[in-house]
C-alpha cells in the first residue's frame, strides 16, 4: 500500500468515528466516549501526516509508535460503545466495521515499525 492510499485510509478511519461519535451524547459516559474516540481517532491521520514529513528514520518510528497507540485505543472506544450499548444496535454493523479497520491500521503500522526498526539496525 502506497503512502498516498494509506493516508486516505487514515483520514476515512478520523471522518468515519467522527461520524459515528455524531450519536454519542445524553450522559456522562456517552460524552466522554464521544470525545475520546474523536480525540484518538483524528490523531491517527495527524501523526501519520507528520510521520510522512519525519526529519529522520528515529523521528519517523517515534511518530509510528504513537500511531500505533492512538489506533489501538481508538479500538478500544468502539468496543466499549457495543459492549456498553451506547448506541442504538443499527450502529453495531458500523462500529463492527471501524473496529475491524483499527485492527488492520494497527497490524499495519506495527509491520511499518518492525521493518524500520529492521532497517535501522541493519544501517549500523
Amino acid at each position: 500500500m502506497d503512502t498516498n492510499e494509506l493516508l486516505k485510509r487514515t483520514k476515512k478511519f478520523g471522518y468515519d468515528c467522527i461520524d459515528l461519535s455524531e450519536y454519542l451524547f445524553g450522559n456522562f459516559l456517552k460524552n466522554h466516549v464521544h470525545g475520546q474516540l474523536i480525540r484518538c481517532s483524528t490523531s491517527v491521520v495527524a501523526n501519520y501526516r507528520a510521520a510522512r514529513l519525519a526529519q529522520s528514520e528515529a523521528s519517523f518510528v517515534a511518530k509510528i509508535s504513537i500511531i500505533i497507540e492512538e489506533v489501538d485505543e481508538s479500538s478500544l472506544w468502539l468496543e466499549m460503545i457495543n459492549d456498553k450499548n451506547l448506541l442504538p444496535k443499527k450502529f453495531m454493523s458500523e462500529t463492527n466495521r471501524l473496529i475491524k479497520e483499527a485492527n488492520e491500521l494497527t497490524s499495519i503500522f506495527i509491520a511499518t515499525r518492525k521493518t524500520m526498526n529492521n532497517r535501522i539496525k541493519h544501517s549500523k
